[in-house]
């Protein structure tokens, strides 16, 4: 199964394999082997505030009372408040595709994330019970019926994080439980609300006809018996 989903050609903008990773170079990010192998000190790295970035990675040399001094990674050293620190995650998260796994969860840690991961253009993300998504400004072929498909009665933690997760295990609890069924897609003005919401019944639609199909072919399959 995972063989197929694969070659699938919207899998690339889902989930990447460790040799893809490899292969793929970034402006605004390392490769994730090399973050992964990367030395890390949990008590040395953190995220300090940047007005252009939001936040940088930056590594504390000494301590005295509430101030340290940190040298970030063009080499440039900063003195600031202990208080203003931000504890960074293990490189094992980098890219981490359920952003409520993470050992240190905070403001730039979820941005951190967020953004390498965006730099992949793999645009979804888990945080927790919300699936989070950025608007890619751009066509990707992950919303196909073959993806679709790949989706249908699997486990959120099956697959890599989507809205057709979401829609169809909402689908799959209005059939079981047989209650009603709500999603909420928030997001401010050119998110891409709308277009997401265009899914959510496209999803659902494919998953009624192949329920109908399967429930046709069992039925002349027990014809042909009787």
């Amino acid at each position: 199964m995972a063989l197929d989903c694969e070659s699938d050609p919207g899998w690339q903008f889902l989930r990447l394999s460790r040799e893809q990773i490899a292969k793929i170079s970034s402006t605004r990010t390392l490769y994730l082997l090399q973050d992964q192998a990367a030395s890390y000190d949990s008590k040395k790295d953190v995220w300090i505030p940047d007005k252009a970035e939001g936040y940088i990675a930056a590594q504390i040399v000494s301590t005295k009372g509430d101030q340290v001094v940190v040298q970030t990674g063009d080499g440039n050293e900063k003195t600031l408040k202990k208080d203003f620190c931000t504890q960074m995650n293990p490189p094992k998260f980098e890219k981490t595709e359920d952003m409520s796994n993470l050992t240190f969860l905070n403001d730039a840690s979820v941005l951190h994330n967020l953004r390498a991961r965006y730099a992949a253009m793999l645009i979804y993300t888990y945080s927790g019970l919300f699936c989070v998504v950025i608007n890619p400004y751009k066509r990707l072929p992950i919303y196909t019926d073959s993806v679709a498909h790949m989706y249908m009665g699997k486990r959120r933690t099956e697959m890599p994080p989507h809205l057709f997760a979401v829609s169809d295990e909402a689908y799959r609890n209005m059939l079981q439980n047989h209650e009603n069924q709500s999603m909420l897609i928030t997001g401010e003005s050119g998110a891409g609300k709308t277009e997401n919401t265009k899914k959510v019944p496209m999803e659902m639609n494919l998953n009624r006809i192949c329920l109908s199909l399967t429930k046709r072919f069992l039925h002349s399959k027990i014809e042909e018996y009787c």
